[in-house]
């Protein structure tokens, strides 16, 4: 059986997802899950601002290969669960994009505005992990471990991006489950000078002062904690319409939460939520 992921973390937006629970996969080989939502989430990372963004997901499973969105990242296991014990090994591809600052209008921070947008960055890599199904309340609670590994590839930060995430979920019943999540991100030196340094020509145009610590070296950027739940409509959560939700908490850390962009202009805590729905096929 295959692991459920609730990955929660990683990045403000792809801290919520929409999952079907492992219960739903246990018997098919195939399966399909569609979610649509409404995510409250801060106007650019270390904002004290939200604003309400749409948040489409999908997963599925085709002869026991996985696929997901986390955000807008996309995540495809290659790996099959062979062993029949409920232990679930996990490698494959993954590649996302991220907006943070690619819009002036979306940054609602006009000292933050005045430094100006930043591209939008693809990031490419890949994850590995595992997962053991039948682990504390019942044979069908679910705990996994992985690390992913995406480097951008657009020409924005051009920095690499490690994130160790670490998931439990567990069902309540045949109709309601409930999960918790753990993340970091470590960034390279370039991400960090990108996003949360200022040059004296942006201190000049922003009233913000100079800062160029946070690209000194490579580091942890934040650590992130998130509950998820879901409960179905239609009497088993293992088919048809389910409603879900998820409220998560990010914490930027060190030199990053140090810069005049979040100490000043924001905040160093990140607090997000969703709501939504979805279809399991």
């Amino acid at each position: 059986m295959h692991s459920l992921r609730l990955l929660l973390g990683a990045t403000i937006v792809a801290s919520m997802p929409f999952a079907a629970p492992a219960l739903a996969q246990q018997e098919d080989h195939s399966s399909l899950t569609i979610g649509l939502g409404a995510a409250v989430v801060p106007t650019y990372e270390g904002s004290d601002e939200h604003r309400v963004l749409p948040l489409p997901q999908l997963r599925g499973k085709v002869k026991d290969r996985s696929f997901w969105t986390r955000g807008p990242a996309l995540y495809v296991d290659m790996l099959t669960d062979t062993d029949g014990e409920g232990w679930d090994l996990e490698l494959g591809p993954v590649v996302g994009a991220r907006f943070d600052r690619s819009s002036r209008k979306a940054i609602n921070d006009p000292q933050v505005e005045a430094l100006g947008k930043r591209d939008f960055a693809i990031e490419v890599g890949g994850f590995a992990g595992f997962g053991k199904t039948g682990v504390v309340t019942s044979a069908y609670d679910n705990l996994s471990a992985r690390v992913a590994v995406t480097k951008d590839v657009a020409g924005a930060h051009e920095s690499i991006i490690v994130t160790p995430q670490i998931e439990y979920f567990t069902p309540l019943s045949t109709k309601s489950f409930v999960g918790l999540g753990l993340s970091a991100d470590y960034v390279g030196k370039r991400f960090g000078r990108y996003y949360f340094d200022i040059d004296p020509a942006g201190a000049a145009a922003s009233g913000l002062p100079v800062y160029d610590r946070a690209g000194d070296k490579a580091g942890f950027r934040r650590v992130t904690a998130s509950l998820a739940g879901g409960y179905s409509l239609s009497g088993d959560i293992r088919r048809g319409w389910a409603l879900f939700g998820v409220v998560g908490y990010s914490r930027l850390l060190g030199r990053y939460a140090d810069s005049p962009i979040v100490s000043i202009a924001g905040s160093r805590n990140q607090w997000i939520g969703a709501l939504g729905v979805g279809y399991t096929f």
